[in-house]
């Protein structure tokens, strides 16, 4: 949802953009509405938290598009097992189903994606890179334990990435995106009539602007990050766009 938006904003500001992902269908449709608005893209089906598809991927994206130039890396979600709630709590969650979720969010939301496509980067002497991070991965959400956690680590490792390539060329920063209702927090956020719930307003109330985020507005952000004419001095920092929550106290 959010990785569409910005793949069709990357679109329009003229980039040849390669979709890669584990939804034929889905990856299809949004080649499909990126061709109709006049863009460039491919599908190039891959599983992020296996580096063997990656590098598969890869491999076909630079037969058709050559070495990428920018990579978005977007692919994570939330897994109810590892949630700490009153009916499960935090000492109850098995630590399997925390590897496995960090082997999404973590492992496919930045270290095998990062791994794959950064050394080619790398030698081509040039790159950015745009990690998607959360508000949960500055302030942790209740009933959202291990992707806030989750998050915290792609904050940390977006530094870190920003420091090693800076030399080679390669930029490494972050968007952490405020709340927006998605395929997986959508039933947090929203009563059965998608109207917004008790969790929801307790949100709005902590957003000075007082309302959800939509996928579209990440795109200016992404847009300039990707951009070396716009960013080009700009590496290892995190853009926020999340209508002020991190900014509100009381």
């Amino acid at each position: 949802m959010l990785g569409g938006a910005i793949a069709r904003g990357l679109a329009e500001a003229g980039a040849k953009v390669a979709i890669v992902g584990r939804h034929g269908e889905r990856g299809a449709d949004l080649v499909k509405k990126i061709a109709a608005s006049g863009g460039t893209a491919g599908f190039f089906p891959a599983d992020a938290t296996s580096r063997e598809s990656l590098g598969k991927a890869r491999r076909a994206i630079e037969k058709k598009f050559g070495t990428a130039s920018v990579l978005v890396n977007a692919a994570g979600g939330n897994d109810p097992a590892v949630n700490a709630t009153p009916e499960h709590p935090f000492e109850s969650i098995e630590f399997g189903d925390w590897q496995t979720h960090f082997a999404l969010n973590v492992g496919g939301g930045i270290l095998l994606p990062c791994q794959e496509f950064g050394p080619a980067m790398c030698r081509a002497g040039k790159g950015s890179i745009i990690n998607i991070a959360s508000v949960t991965g500055h302030i942790p959400a209740p009933r959202m334990v291990a992707y806030s956690a989750s998050k915290a680590v792609i904050l940390n490792l977006t530094k870190y990435l920003a420091r090693e390539w800076a030399p080679k060329g390669v930029r490494v920063n972050s968007i952490t995106p405020g709340w927006i209702p998605s395929e997986y927090n959508r039933r947090l956020l929203l009563a059965e009539d998608g109207a917004p719930g008790p969790r929801a307003e307790a949100i709005f109330r902590h957003t000075p602007m007082g309302r959800f985020g939509e996928p579209e507005e990440l795109v200016g952000a992404a847009v300039f990050l990707a951009s070396t004419q716009a960013s080009g001095f700009v590496t290892g920092i995190d853009i926020a766009v999340d209508g002020g929550f991190l900014a509100q106290t009381i």
